[in-house]
């Protein structure tokens, strides 16, 4: 039986090992030592304000997935949009049911905070991704494009 929880303190190990699988399953591994790692975890969770929230999908006391989220505002309707960033399950997982139950965990967190709007992205050539969001029946919103600008050690930057 898979248990989802909000991310604890404690639980700063475990994701990071966790975090250090999807690096590698995006092929980004090496870049952080684990120490940093963990505490750049603990600070994005555990400030004052938090920059991020994570949902942790437990089976049993191992570590079987996770739901990285923050909130948006304005968003169109209500109040704001719940920004899933990550969902993420750990490769002995996969094809258990642990990502459904993440994504009824995070729709039932946006509801309880009154977001209008969830919201995420995959990359395009996440085939895997795309065939489990199909499976849930959430098609893509083809009315979006997204952009990423990131700091190549000059800053952020508009060109000319």
């Amino acid at each position: 039986m898979i248990r989802v929880a909000p991310a604890r303190p404690a639980d700063v190990l475990a994701l990071t090992e966790l975090l250090e699988e999807m690096d590698r399953f995006y092929a980004a591994a090496g870049r952080t030592s684990r120490d940093e790692r963990m505490r750049q975890t603990a600070e994005a969770l555990f400030s004052d304000p938090a920059a991020a929230h994570v949902l942790l999908a437990w089976d049993g006391r191992q570590l079987a997935g996770m739901a990285a989220y923050s909130y948006l505002w304005p968003a169109v309707g209500r109040t704001r949009s719940l920004y899933l960033k990550e969902l993420y399950v750990g490769e002995s997982h996969r094809r258990g049911g642990v990502g459904k139950v993440l994504m009824r965990a995070v729709f039932a967190t946006a509801g309880q905070a009154g977001c209008s709007r969830v919201e995420w992205t995959t990359d395009d050539g996440n085939a895997g991704a795309q065939a489990f969001y199909d499976t849930l029946g959430l098609p893509p919103r083809p009315s979006k494009i997204f952009y990423r600008v990131e700091d190549t050690g000059g800053g952020f930057q508009i060109p000319g």
